[in-house]
């Protein structure tokens, strides 16, 4: 992710990975142990530091200029605009860092929002100004680069990220072009800035009755929250209202949604690529086949997604089984709520086949302060792990609820952390950051392992079937769920390509048919009210250019790789745990092939296929037993 793209300078001092999940019960920051939020004093121990650095930064920038008509007249030359680039990268990626987690603690106070576009803008400046490295280096050959970094030890570091360059060389644009980009920043970075505020800050929440007679506001909080009630009638009660309120603002989101996506065509055609998929899958070497593949597998596969709604079905013994009913509690009277710490022993213990320099660094995140653990007012909601503090440690947030999806969460979570912390640890600062097509196996790789420990660990029936649903519920989530939301992105751009209008009402009406085909609405097997059309404007991903369907395609890797790990083969291991500090030293593809697992084939699918259905095996051969008894 910390390449030479100068333009995007400010975007990738964040390498952040998120999981939309929500709150509740509120506690205000002063409520709440030190021990359970985070030390941002690792980054600068107050504001005015803070201040004082970006005065620092600011007269850097200027510099970049004195390279200008000097870049390839040496190997030395070369190096000095490249490690002054990283140095830049490396400072501008913590400040960014401290401003923007102060403003998800409380995305309400606009100080912290301010010096973010502060940033931005500052960051857009800069990448205009050096709008002319990129060029410059792309104006000689390759064959003379690469003789200066055989000459030169010091160019090896840059090795990876120069050839990228020169791959991708037919989408390089002149210095002229380059330094309009580098401006338009400012501009395609407001939708995704307007959506954040309003949904999380301003929208307003519509007010509910409960069947118990209790009051309340439903915002994403309280939704993540009461769609899991095992009261159906409140669920009912919370999704008319939540997405019906959501449906009031259909015009608002659908222009913000509707200007990401002119944003993404806007950059795509500029760089001369076929489509707003290529553009933002080529730099990273990965071939839009595999997008296409797939939406494609999980066609096919809708047979094996139907089937796990009709056991949900089964489970909760109701006549019609609902949208609202998939994410509600199928077995009653089942413990799974843990506390904080109970959550981090058992993820402790899970994570035990990773060996002890896994696991002692997992422990130390946990005690020096890198989580931020409890939900508050205004705080932003979901979880994610952030490591461009690559000089420090990752940071997690979360909105921990004393969930067993909470500690699932957390456990996705750390497996970013560990994948940002060795990278970090073993790569120089150019090679570090890592895409996010790996990224997501780092994470869903804990998860594998939490629900093996888990299932060795019990021995009741309705504790199995509750973890057991639970692990098909991240089938639903991850697999089925992410490359549904891959494929209402890949269409609507598609749609926006053509010159199509794109509407509040026209994205409701395309999520509308992805979700209905998806979960079976037309063949009875879930139903889906109307107001589910709504979704789209929920889902805060979308703002992220095909990011989606990472979830997916890391998922069916993870699981491949960690049958292996959990076989107690020590080669798996080692190849595992190269993978995790090998940061963006290689193109994605390659790295998952190091580690064991090629995605340019459907292996990695098939096995997810079938580890799915080995689970409803299970749960439908206990449910047999139960009804025999």
């Amino acid at each position: 992710m910390k390449r030479i793209n100068l333009e995007t300078l400010f975007l990738a001092a964040l390498l952040v990975f998120v999981i939309n999940t929500a709150s509740y019960a509120q506690k205000t920051r002063d409520e709440i142990a030190d021990q359970y939020k985070w030390d941002l004093t690792d980054l600068f121990r107050s504001d005015d530091a803070w201040r004082s650095a970006v005065a620092d930064l600011t007269k850097k920038l200027d510099e970049v200029e004195k390279f200008k008509g000097t870049i390839t007249q040496s190997p030395e030359n070369l190096l000095n605009v490249l490690t002054f680039n990283s140095e830049l990268s490396k400072e501008a990626s913590k400040i960014y860092l401290y401003a923007g987690m102060n403003s998800d603690l409380d995305m309400r106070d606009m100080k912290y929002n301010g010096m973010k576009q502060e940033l931005q803008s500052l960051f857009s400046s800069f990448g205009a100004k050096a709008a002319f490295i990129e060029p410059e280096i792309l104006e000689t050959d390759w064959e003379t680069i690469d003789a200066y970094i055989k000459s030169e030890p010091k160019l090896e570091i840059y090795r990876m990220p120069l050839e990228n360059m020169f791959r991708t060389k037919a989408h390089s644009l002149s210095e002229k072009e380059e330094r309009i980009m580098a401006l338009s920043g400012t501009v395609t970075s407001v939708p995704q800035a307007v959506f954040g505020t309003f949904s999380n800050a301003e929208m307003p929440k519509p007010e509910v009755t409960l069947s118990d007679g209790t009051q309340l506001e439903i915002g994403s909080a309280e939704y993540s929250r009461y769609r899991a009630s095992d009261n159906r009638a409140d669920r009912e009660i919370v999704f008319d209202a939540y997405w019906n309120n959501f449906a009031r603002f259909q015009g608002t989101y659908g222009e913000i949604l509707n200007g990401n996506v002119k944003a993404h065509i806007f950059n795509a055609r500029a760089r001369h690529y076929d489509s707003s998929l290529e553009a933002s899958l080529y730099p990273n070497n990965i071939s839009v086949d595999v997008y296409h593949s797939l939406v494609d597998n999980v066609n096919k596969n809708l047979p094996a997604f139907h089937r796990y709604l009709k056991i949900k079905k089964r489970m909760m013994d109701v006549d019609t089984l609902k949208y609202l009913d998939l994410y509600a509690p199928v077995v009653k009277d089942v413990d799974l709520n843990y506390s904080y710490d109970e959550g981090t022993a058992i993820i402790l213990d899970a994570l035990k086949p990773m060996g002890d320099e896994y696991t002692n660094t997992v422990k130390k995140a946990i005690d020096e302060r890198w989580i931020d653990v409890y939900p508050t007012p205004g705080k932003r909601s979901g979880a994610y792990s952030n490591g461009a503090f690559y000089e420090g440690h990752p940071f997690i947030l979360l909105n921990y609820n004393d969930l067993y999806e909470d500690v699932s969460t957390l456990a996705h979570e750390l497996g970013h952390t560990m994948q940002s912390y060795f990278s970090n640890k073993t790569q120089p600062y150019p090679t570090a950051g890592y895409t996010t097509f790996v990224a997501e196996v780092a994470s869903t790789f804990n998860e594998v392992l939490l629900f093996n420990y888990m299932m060795n660990k019990v021995d009741d029936d309705d504790v199995k079937l509750s973890l057991l649903m639970n692990w098909l519920d991240r089938f639903k989530g991850t697999l089925f769920r992410q490359t549904q939301f891959a494929e209402f992105e890949l269409k609507i751009h598609e749609e926006g390509e053509k010159g199509k209008p794109l509407t509040g009402e026209t994205f409701s009406e395309i999520y509308t048919d992805i979700v209905n085909r998806y979960y079976g609405h037309e063949d009875e097997v879930c139903y889906v009210n109307d107001y589910i059309n709504m979704e789209w404007a929920f889902i805060p991903h979308f703002y992220y250019n095909f990011y989606v369907y990472q979830y997916s395609t890391s998922f069916t890797a993870s699981i491949s790789l960690a049958e292996k790990v959990m076989s107690g083969d020590k080669q798996a291991l080692k190849n595992y745990m190269d993978f995790l500090s090998a940061g963006g030293s290689d193109y994605p593809i390659q790295l998952l092939k190091n580690a064991g697992v090629d995605m340019t084939s459907n292996e990695p699918f098939d096995k997810a296929i079938a580890a799915m259905n080995k689970a409803m095996d299970e749960i439908e051969k206990i449910l047999d037993k139960k009804e025999k008894e």
